[in-house]
C-alpha cells in the first residue's frame, strides 16, 4: 500500500468505512434536529451539530488548500468560533448533515486526483499528507464525542454488531 492508498483508506473510515471506531456517516444516521442540538444538562459540551459544524469547517478549509485556494477568513477567528453556526440563515440539520457528507466526499475526490509527490506539497503549516492524518485522527476525537453524546441521551445502542 502506498502512501497515497493509505490516506485514502483513513479518510474513509472516518466517514463511511467501518474500522476501529464507527465511521462519522454512521454516528450521525438517524438524529433528529432535536437530538443533533441537545447538550447535558450543566455540561460544557458542544452539541452534536456543533460538531458537524467544526468538522465541516476545517475540512472545508482543506478543500480549498488542496483546489489552491487561500481560505480568508475574519481576523480574529478562533477555533472556539467554528462550532458557531455560518452563513445568513440557521441552516436546518439535515442541510448541515449534507454539508459535512458533500465537502468529505470532495476531499476524498481532491486526495485521489494528487500524486504521491503532490502529497508532499507544503501548505500554510505541514504538508499535504501531515495536514490529511491530522485531520483524519481531529475526526476521530470528535467522532467519539459524537457516540459519547448519543449514548447519554440514549440515542445510541447499547450494543452495536458490525463486521
Amino acid at each position: 500500500m502506498n502512501k497515497k492508498e493509505l490516506l485514502l483508506h483513513e479518510w474513509d473510515i472516518c466517514y463511511d468505512k467501518e474500522d476501529w471506531f464507527p465511521p462519522l456517516r454512521e454516528a450521525l444516521e438517524g438524529l433528529t434536529e432535536a437530538e443533533a442540538d441537545w447538550r447535558p444538562e450543566g455540561a460544557a459540551a458542544n452539541t452534536i451539530r456543533e460538531n458537524v459544524r467544526h468538522l465541516t469547517f476545517y475540512k472545508e478549509r482543506l478543500l480549498k488548500w488542496l483546489s489552491g485556494e487561500d481560505p480568508h477568513y475574519p481576523d480574529g477567528l478562533t477555533n472556539d468560533d467554528t462550532f458557531a453556526a455560518y452563513g445568513e440563515r440557521e441552516a436546518t440539520w439535515e442541510e448541515e448533515a449534507a454539508r459535512l457528507e458533500h465537502v468529505h466526499k470532495a476531499v476524498r475526490t481532491a486526495l485521489a486526483e494528487l500524486s504521491e509527490d503532490d502529497l508532499e506539497r507544503q501548505l500554510p503549516r505541514n504538508t499535504i499528507t501531515l495536514s490529511v492524518t491530522s485531520l483524519v485522527v481531529h475526526d476521530a476525537y470528535h467522532i467519539g464525542q459524537i457516540v459519547q453524546i448519543r449514548k447519554l441521551q440514549g440515542s445510541w445502542p447499547a450494543r452495536r454488531f458490525f463486521d
